[in-house]
């Protein structure tokens, strides 16, 4: 049988942050590692993390059942992992 460990820096809930998509102010709800992740995929792209989020949103509203914007960008960082 394999150990699993914790997350570097523990367990952590969401943390809400505000960002403006398209001239609007939005909430979302991420837990630490996710904006994390976020962060470092926006850095990398050398944008903005407002803009990055902007460009998820875009993809997200033209799916065909679109998830809420805090699923769509777990999901999106999921997969960013995933293609490394």
């Amino acid at each position: 049988m394999t150990n699993i460990n914790a997350p570097a820096g523990g367990f952590a809930g969401p943390v809400k942050r505000s960002i403006t998509i398209a001239g609007h102010a939005t909430s979302i709800s991420l837990e630490p590692m996710f904006w994390q992740a976020l962060e470092r995929a926006a850095v990398r792209r050398a944008l903005p993390l407002s803009a990055l989020v902007a460009q998820i949103d875009a993809l997200r509203i033209a799916a065909d059942d679109p998830p809420n914007l805090a699923s769509a960008l777990r999901s999106w960082i999921l997969s960013e992992a995933d293609n490394k």
